[in-house]
């Protein structure tokens, strides 16, 4: 079986430093072209001219924000030359294999995407305020941003926790602290992503309890957990446990997912985070599709059935400035992954071959200069995620290059979608770009490039392989040199930080102080003078004990070894997040990246 993509013609490419050879129809439309016009209007250089953004014959050389050359015109020669017989293969109608043009055959007429906002800051008191405020707005999804020493397993009252409680999401102990974020919001019928990684299998199985103890019914509550280690080790590096107990413990998730929380998606494939750290739209949509794959593969290991476990993965992906290659890398996201799972994994199930994904506009795009250009540039971000067809998008605030979100800031990054979703008339149509020539020819490009990464990362034996012999990192920080080095030589403008540059008084910003830290300490001296110490002593050994078997899967049944059951009774009991992980960290211990050249 071909693991290659459909083949873009020759005369489709376009070489680093050279534009691509016209077509016979551009050429001679370039012709018909009166010489005054040309001569009088010649093409703009791109930012600084140092010549590096210059064709050989001295034109301007048009570039995506990824570096992808533009060309001036796009016609039907930039396409495949048997396009209009085979559209079908293509890119299908919506709602049909293989996909580019929308899972769902009605788009957004039928169903307007998620507007799900990530929060999260200080105690669980305070977020679950502002929870109850962007439902209270319009919101109708959760996303929960948990702070630095929840990501890594720490308690707040660890020293490795000083100075970093509450700062970049909320504090998360115990189960104590789970009821209170989630306090008077009903889970049945709010979906709740959650961003975390390590300690994933952890904060879901608090989530868990706490619908339990709602009343809600397991198979009824929906939402997704990130859950995506690999992105950590490829690039956010907010990692515990070496790569291959990871990857256990998150198919663990899966097998208990598939058995128990039917509508749950146990896993959400980030590129998000990949392409903060510096990769190309390309980089991303590779790398992360690829991320799919590996977790495919290891549950298949496992002796989990592919029908069984692939209707809940989803993909989250970021949207960043340049609106096309946005659009483009949505589009060939959905048809990648279609191809993935028919020709590689053999997928029977319809809902197996559906990509769906998240988007959050581009953190990495927003400036502490003028921040409030940033509601500009998260309108664009959006626009481009929502033609591209997402699932459910958070926009980021104006201020969050200085701080987290204030109120005001949240309310308006909502208010951006809902003017998008009401007033702007582009969710009245399904795919509305799908057959322009230059998106098409994107897309089409994005979809060669991927299955050229797919190759590479294939013959160095998968994923982990690739992360230990460092590929993916050593990827992401050529192309995020190669970019910033672009900013400071002003080859590419990024208005009020290298060009346009005024002076301007910063906006109110939310700050959170020590105070945090002190609440949560106190909390977890009372929480642990009421428990059940000895309970909690008796299932953190028998999560021990599991940790350290091999699980097997046994169809219809969970594996005695799978960890869930067990990080369930610690919950219960009400155990930390730190001594969970540090139970963990007692059989797997601690990654630490090696060095690579």
């Amino acid at each position: 079986m071909s693991r290659s993509a459909e083949k873009v013609p020759e005369d489709m490419k376009s070489a680093e430093g050279a534009p691509r050879h016209p077509s016979a129809a551009e050429q001679q439309w370039v012709e018909q072209i009166p010489t005054p016009t040309l001569a009088k209007a010649p093409e703009r250089p791109i930012g600084a001219d140092t010549g590096v953004n210059r064709n050989p014959d001295g034109t301007a050389r048009f570039t995506t924000i990824s570096g992808v050359p533009v060309d001036r015109l796009y016609t039907p020669a930039d396409l495949p030359a048997d396009w209009d017989q085979h559209v079908d293969r293509y890119v299908g109608q919506p709602g049909q294999p293989p996909y580019t043009r929308g899972i769902h055959a009605t788009g957004y007429r039928g169903k307007l995407w998620t507007m799900r906002q990530f929060s999260g800051f200080a105690t669980p008191e305070e977020t679950n305020q502002r929870y109850k405020y962007l439902l209270e707005n319009g919101g109708n999804g959760l996303s929960v941003a948990f702070d630095l020493p929840t990501l890594m397993g720490y308690d707040s009252d660890h020293a490795n926790s000083e100075g970093e409680v509450g700062k970049c999401g909320v504090a998360i102990d115990s189960l104590e602290d789970m009821e209170i974020l989630f306090s008077g919001i009903d889970l049945e019928k709010t979906t709740v992503s959650m961003t975390i990684n390590s300690p994933a299998s952890v904060l879901w199985a608090m989530y868990l309890v706490v619908a339990e103890q709602q009343g809600a019914d397991w198979k009824k509550i929906s939402g997704t957990l990130q859950n995506d280690i690999l992105k950590e080790y490829i690039a956010q590096k907010e990692y515990i446990y070496p790569p291959a107990p990871s990857m256990r413990l998150v198919i663990d998730t899966f097998e208990f997912g598939a058995l128990f929380t039917p509508r749950f998606n146990p896993i959400s494939i980030s590129g998000y985070h990949i392409r903060e750290a510096g990769a190309t739209a390309l980089q991303e949509l590779a790398f992360t599709i690829y991320d799919g794959v590996e977790y495919v593969e290891w549950a298949l290991r496992r002796g989990l059935n592919i029908d069984d476990f692939a209707p809940r993965l989803s993909f989250f992906f970021n949207s960043h400035n340049d609106f096309f290659e946005e659009i483009a890398k949505f589009r060939a996201s959905r048809k990648i992954w279609y191809r993935l799972m028919t020709e590689r994994f053999h997928a029977k199930q319809a809902r197996s071959q559906l990509m769906r994904f998240h988007t959050q506009t581009a953190g990495v795009s927003l400036t502490a200069q003028q921040p409030r250009n940033n509601i500009a540039r998260v309108a664009i971000q959006a626009l481009a995620a929502v033609l591209g067809g997402t699932q459910s998008l958070h926009t980021d605030s104006y201020d969050e290059a200085l701080a987290l979100p204030t109120e005001e800031a949240a309310r308006i990054a909502l208010r951006t979608q809902q003017i998008l979703a009401y007033e702007s008339g582009v969710a009245q149509t399904v795919d509305p770009l799908g057959g322009s020539y230059f998106v098409e020819n994107l897309t089409l490009k994005m979809e060669q490039g991927a299955f050229d990464y797919f190759d590479k990362l294939d013959a160095m034996g998968g994923m982990v392989r690739a992360i230990e012999q460092g590929f993916p990192q050593k990827e992401l920080a050529e192309s995020s040199y190669q970019y910033q080095r672009a900013v400071e030589t002003k080859e590419k403008i990024i208005v009020g930080v290298n060009d346009f540059v005024v002076e301007e008084t910063s906006p109110q910003i939310l700050y959170i102080g020590e105070s945090v830290r002190e609440s949560q300490t106190a909390k977890l001296k009372r929480l642990r003078a009421r428990r059940s110490n000895d309970d909690v002593a008796r299932c953190l050994s028998a999560l021990r004990r599991a940790a350290a078997q091999e699980p097997q899967a046994t169809p219809g049944k969970i594996s005695g070894a799978n960890t869930m059951p067990y990080i369930l009774d610690c919950v219960r009991v009400y155990a930390t997040v730190g001594e969970i992980c540090e139970a963990l960290r007692d059989v797997y211990g601690t990654y630490e990246e090696s060095s690579w050249t």
